[in-house]
């Protein structure tokens, strides 16, 4: 069993913070799960394009608000405290913070090693490191 608070991984190198977006990995590659599964904030106002196109991503926002754009199709949706959006398809989105920092939680698959950061497409780069 494992426990992690996530007060326990603020400031480590589980907290990851690039332009517009911090990073808290809770579940690694490492933990064995399958997945990785993270807190992200986003803070009011900012603005990220992103492509995960080598990972899955399942996102549910607990607080705050802002909008993801869907790059591919225009159509633009609001999140807020409740939303679960799902790129499935390895979606090219912009996301938005809206006029409160979104507290979002976030599952990838493949699951990350921890280090990752946006590439210039705003995606992480396949791990090809063996378990």
């Amino acid at each position: 069993m494992k426990i992690v608070r996530v007060q326990d991984i603020m400031g480590t190198e589980r907290e990851v913070t690039g332009p517009g977006w911090t990073s808290r990995r809770m579940l690694l590659k490492k933990d064995g799960m399958g997945f990785s599964f993270h807190e992200t904030i986003i803070p009011a106002g900012a603005e990220l394009n992103l492509w995960y196109k080598h990972h899955l991503e399942a996102v549910y926002c607990v607080a705050g608000n802002g909008t993801i754009t869907d790059k591919a199709t225009g159509e633009t949706h609001d999140i807020s405290d409740g939303t679960l959006y799902a790129l499935d398809k390895h979606d090219q989105h912009t996301l938005r913070g809206g006029t409160e920092d979104m507290r979002l939680i976030c599952a990838f698959n493949p699951p990350v090693t921890g280090r990752e950061v946006h590439d210039e497409d705003g995606a992480y780069l396949p791990d090809t490191s063996e378990d």
